[in-house]
């Protein structure tokens, strides 16, 4: 009998607690709004260009890199939003999703012993990816309640070994975004030095009272050590279909198309085919921060009529709660008994840091339909 062992690269990593929530909700059935996706039908005419491409025979490998006409069209669209001479043909990777993208930029980086920046409470893929690769996740706390970045912290944080920041605006869980101040802070401490930047960029779009993204694209001096990753996903609530791109000067991304070439390769082919003709429905993606807004706005006056207190979501899927008014319990043991006993889903902010730090806040998705935010809010209500 053989005697197999792996020393896990993990050790530390279990089911994401994504997966335990959405295998709770469906037990008990309960209203997700835990997992960041929306439960309503996601745009016809997009499904109809995908099928066209099938039929039309577009269903074998695309280039490494991306459809060509895809990234022309990306290429147009972030010279239009953010003023970024981006060239489609070396700055741009279609990948398998954000998260991928965001792995392979880390991948493509990282040796074993480098620092890197990383903000918690964060998207949970940050820390295991950098640890994967042998670097040292070098962690700074948001300022609760409004999960600010204290630049001065940062400032004392760099050291020699620092290669790399990692960003994300509009920010998961939060909702909090980058603002002008953060940027001039950002451009204060990497200028002069090696340290290169990862910007999670997935919720562009998703962006409320009238506020601006703050792209890493918009800034020249930002842009050359950036790696910024993106989702159709997100943009087109097609969260399954897990397309998304990478946007990096050409000699980062020429180091990123290695690993990526060697791990994907080759991306879905009538999506791509799709998209390319579906992007230049700019009014689609232009108007798409209002109409998710106002879904929250709807969502929190709703939640309005329960015991929970709204903190501001100036972005993406998520708005947080504080329920520190109404119990002293852990938030995942609050966020388990809620699934259980009133039928909501929620996610605890605490699993989005490395050690549980417990403020008392559950994180909602409010990119639902109205009636299944109703009834949420009803259920709700009980507690």
């Amino acid at each position: 009998m053989l005697n197999l062992s792996i020393n896990s690269k993990l050790p530390n990593v279990g089911t994401t607690i994504f997966t335990v929530m959405s295998v709770l909700a469906a037990e008990h059935k309960a209203i997700n709004l835990g997992q960041g996706y929306p439960d309503f039908m996601m745009n016809t005419a997009l499904i109809a260009l995908v099928n066209e491409a099938m039929q039309t025979g577009n269903n074998q490998y695309v280039h490494m890199n991306g459809l060509p006409l895809l990234r022309e069209r990306l290429a147009e669209k972030m010279e239009s939003l953010y003023n970024a001479n981006v060239n489609a043909d070396t700055d741009i990777t279609i990948t398998p999703g954000g998260t991928y993208a965001i792995y392979t930029a880390l991948t493509t980086v990282l040796q074993p012993g480098d620092e890197v920046i990383v903000f918690e409470p964060g998207y949970d893929s940050y820390i295991p990816n950098i640890t994967i690769n042998g670097a040292i996740p070098v962690l700074i706390p948001l300022t609760y309640p409004d999960y600010a970045i204290d630049w001065e912290l940062v400032k004392t944080k760099i050291t020699s070994k620092t290669k790399m920041i990692m960003l994300n605006t509009p920010h998961n869980p939060t909702g909090s975004v980058l603002s002008s101040f953060d940027i001039e802070q950002l451009r204060s401490i990497v200028k002069d030095t090696g340290i290169f930047i990862l910007s999670d960029e997935v919720y562009e779009h998703l962006i409320f009272d009238n506020k601006q993204h703050e792209s890493m694209l918009r800034y020249a001096d930002l842009r050359q050590r950036s790696f910024v990753c993106f989702s159709f996903g997100k943009t087109y609530h097609c969260t399954g279909w897990k397309l998304g791109y990478c946007v990096a000067p050409a000699a980062l991304m020429k180091e990123f198309r290695k690993v990526h070439q060697f791990n994907c390769f080759s991306c879905n082919s009538p999506v791509q085919v799709a998209l390319a003709t579906f992007i230049q429905h700019k009014e689609l993606y232009l108007q798409l921060g209002k109409e998710v807004q106002h879904k929250r706005d709807y969502f929190q006056l709703l939640m309005q009529q329960t015991k929970f207190k709204a903190l501001p979501s100036y972005g993406s899927y998520f708005q947080l709660y504080s329920y520190a008014g109404i119990s002293d319990e852990k938030e995942k043991d609050i966020a388990i008994r809620i699934t259980k006993e009133f039928g909501v889903a929620t996610i605890p902010v605490s699993v989005f840091y490395n050690k549980e730090k417990d403020d008392k806040v559950l994180r909602f998705c409010f990119v639902k339909k109205e009636s299944t935010l109703e009834e949420a809010v009803n259920r709700l209500m009980k507690f």
